[in-house]
């Protein structure tokens, strides 16, 4: 049944990419070139609307009964894809995205979507109690942004999408979770059928409609998975995405920058340079680092201590922090 899904998912967020791509001037989805841009040309955007609408669509007839059963997790993402759409068609305030996915997670509390019992840390059974609440929406909002803050070359943010929600299935599949299997079987359907349009060079940009649906998407699965893996299991899952934003703010924070101002300085924007500006060079590379990352938070036993886990996942934050710090050095960057 999810391959029957996968094959229609991929066919139907083709054909609404490539709709959104002829008409995005009439509905003014396009990209205008500024500072943050690598990307030199107006460029249509909002192939998020294409493939979420593929997956939306094609997954009811298939799980109906899972979407009557988990009306509050649905109706969030949806909630979330709406703002990125709003924002796609005529730019938002960060403030609403915010206020937006806030809600999106405090909805996933009510369908029992939470992060509470964080694990074992040097012999010592953390549970968050009254504290679920917040730390589930720090987790997901902090997540979502992250995603969103890698999605800066042609074919990036999709591929580390893809490897991650294949972690995602495997996880679901090892333990018949279908909720996390058909969503992360679907998204990565309609992820492949948007890399034909984004590989670069691309002929279109998810937009916030995908960046925004695919971060909160994730982010609930890595919560669910939660219940099988160890957390730190979830942090190597989502590696490259959050190490570039640990270490992207850390380094604003220490140059008495804002930590949420704009540069071309993300472990992306240094390494494409390193690669003699040759964008696919760079995402495969960011690929395989990625599918290394997700290899390893396969192997983690659930019942294991993480506080070793949790070091050396610390350890790998500063060792990128060094490696980007002189590589920002040696090609002369302003950051």
């Amino acid at each position: 049944m999810i391959l029957i899904e996968c094959i229609l998912v991929f066919l139907l967020s083709l054909i609404l990419i490539y709709l959104v791509k002829q008409y995005a001037s009439t509905l003014n989805l396009i990209d205008i070139p500024n500072g943050r841009s690598t990307h030199t040309e107006h460029t249509p955007r909002g192939a998020g609307i294409g493939f979420f609408l593929g997956v939306a669509t094609i997954l009811p007839f298939f799980f109906f009964g899972y979407f009557v059963d988990h009306l509050w997790t649905f109706f969030a993402i949806f909630m979330v894809f709406s703002v990125g759409v709003l924002d796609d068609l005529k730019e938002t305030s960060p403030n609403l995205k915010f206020v937006i996915l806030i809600l999106g997670s405090v909805m996933l509390f009510f369908d029992k979507i939470m992060i509470d019992d964080v694990g074992i840390f040097f012999g010592v059974d953390i549970h968050l109690g009254w504290f679920a609440l917040p730390f589930t929406i720090f987790a997901v909002v902090g997540f979502t942004n992250a995603l969103n803050l890698i999605d800066g070359l042609d074919g990036l943010s999709a591929t580390i999408s893809i490897i991650i929600l294949g972690g995602l299935f495997t996880i679901g599949y090892m333990h018949n979770d279908t909720i996390m299997m058909m969503l992360s079987a679907a998204f990565i359907s309609s992820l492949l059928a948007f890399l034909v349009f984004n590989w670069h060079p691309a002929s279109i940009f998810m937009g916030d409609s995908g960046s925004l649906t695919l971060g909160f998407v994730i982010s609930l699965l890595s919560i669910k998975a939660l219940a099988y893996v160890p957390t730190v299991s979830v942090l190597f899952l989502g590696a490259i995405p959050i190490i570039d934003t640990i270490v992207v703010m850390a380094r604003r924070k220490i140059n008495g920058r804002s930590m949420f101002a704009a540069d071309h300085c993300h472990i992306h924007h240094v390494l494409r340079h390193f690669f003699a500006e040759n964008t696919p060079k760079t995402v495969i590379f960011l690929g395989i680092l990625q599918s290394i990352y997700t290899v390893t938070a396969l192997q983690l036993s659930k019942k294991i201590d993480e506080g070793f886990l949790l070091v050396l996942f610390i350890l790998n934050i500063a060792l990128v922090y060094m490696f980007l710090m002189a590589m920002i050095k040696r090609q002369n960057r302003k950051c």
